[in-house]
């Protein structure tokens, strides 16, 4: 059985805490399953990297960036195998590049383009644990690139895809996925199992427990991923693909204020303008949200669109890089908005979903500035200040219902 283990930050942060995770390792190990353990950088050192390289140089060039952040894993990964060498267990740690992750050039945000597991397997033959920095990559040139925020998540899916690994398992500092984020809504339910269409739907929409490329590729790869706690004994949530029988359940509710909304004015009202800014964001290696518009009657139009809010600033450049063909009068940003997500099996099938979640917010007197819907989930912008007050009564409302079950 070969199974791949991934730690992330708050789990290893500091040597008390990694003495835990070796323990965890080794009992995985004595079971008799080969091991790829995938590691983060300890606590905030991404952070802090990210600091330093702003106060050096804040408009710095990305390859350097990559080169400074992806130091952070390197160090987690030998100190893992240090400890598990000591412990009388053979462990060899592999930075992105040894560990055969080829990546797109795009720095911070790099794709996983393929992965040469001729290392992983020879490693694993000798009966080695391997012990692989999540995040980080490199280019055919040879540069090394990191894969964005949640990239270890990423890292642990793609490789156990590419060894074909009997299961993933993601340590995390909760014990699985909840019903809405339990620090914000106390009565939210964790839950069993989930499909991976929804938990896909629930990390786009902003849950933090797992990076929505990673469930993308446990889907298409069929991985069975599992979500548990790094330092307690529970059984988490397996994440799997789901059944196609009718039903109405809610799987979560979630507030995302990490996001920002751009808005660009007086562009000309005509054929290709959208093709000229989605292109824009797509060569930017963005993803947006919530696009409109609003048509004015001399002839031109104001487009708004949602990204996440570290990409604020990339996404304007993108659109001041393309002036040139959009002709556009203004670029404007803020983040003072917030978006509230029910996700569901049966939203687009169930009026009543949507309905009761406008109704709850009109009763507690908070405005919705915009609605979007997909086949699983509907989602509102509305003030950054009210969207964890309203997360939590639209959770409760939900479960008071019986559409939120274990």
């Amino acid at each position: 059985m070969l199974i791949v283990q991934k730690y992330g930050g708050s789990s290893v942060a500091n040597l008390e805490l990694m003495e835990n995770i070796a323990k965890r390792i080794i009992k995985t190990k004595e079971s008799g399953a080969s091991l790829v353990v995938v590691l983060s950088a300890q606590g905030k050192t991404t952070d802090n990297l990210t600091e330093i390289a702003n106060q050096v140089n804040p408009e710095g060039d990305k390859r350097e960036r990559d080169m400074l952040l992806s130091t952070g894993e390197q160090h987690s990964i030998a100190l893992m195998a240090l400890i598990l060498q000591r412990l009388g267990y053979p462990a060899i740690s592999l930075t992105g590049w040894q560990a055969g992750i080829a990546t797109s050039a795009d720095h911070q945000s790099a794709r996983i383009q393929d992965i040469d597991t001729g290392r992983l397997e020879k490693e694993l033959s000798k009966g080695n644990i391997v012990i692989v920095a999540g995040f980080q990559g490199i280019t055919c040139y040879g540069d090394i690139t990191t894969l964005g925020r949640g990239g270890s998540d990423t890292t642990a899916v793609a490789l156990a895809a590419a060894l074909k690994a009997d299961a993933c398992q993601i340590y995390t500092d909760v014990d699985g996925v909840y019903s809405a984020d339990p620090r914000i809504v106390p009565d939210a339910v964790k839950l069993s199992e989930i499909s991976y269409s929804e938990m896909m739907e629930l990390a786009s929409m902003g849950a933090k427990v797992l990076e929505k490329r990673s469930v993308g590729l446990a889907k298409k790869y069929q991985v069975p991923l599992w979500v548990k706690h790094s330092h307690k004994e529970l059984a988490g949530t397996l994440i799997k693909e789901g059944d196609e029988m009718e039903g109405i359940s809610i799987s979560g509710v979630v507030a995302n204020t990490n996001i920002a909304r751009i808005s660009v004015s007086g562009i000309q009202d005509m054929p290709g303008v959208w093709f000229k800014i989605f292109n824009a964001m797509n060569d930017a290696n963005i993803a947006i949200d919530f696009v409109y518009q609003t048509k004015h009657g001399n002839g031109t139009k104001d487009i708004s669109f949602i990204v996440e809010s570290d990409r604020m600033a990339d996404a304007k450049k993108a659109i001041s890089d393309n002036a040139h063909k959009l002709s556009y009068t203004q670029i404007t940003s803020d983040t003072d908005t917030a978006k509230v997500s029910v996700v569901s099996k049966g939203a687009s099938a169930n009026p009543g979903i949507p309905s009761l979640m406008f109704e709850v917010l009109f009763d507690a007197g908070i405005n919705i500035d915009s609605v979007s819907t997909s086949e699983i989930r509907v989602s509102v912008l509305i003030n950054k200040d009210h969207a964890n007050h309203a997360a939590g009564i639209i959770h409760k409302k939900f479960l008071d219902e019986g559409y939120i079950k274990e």
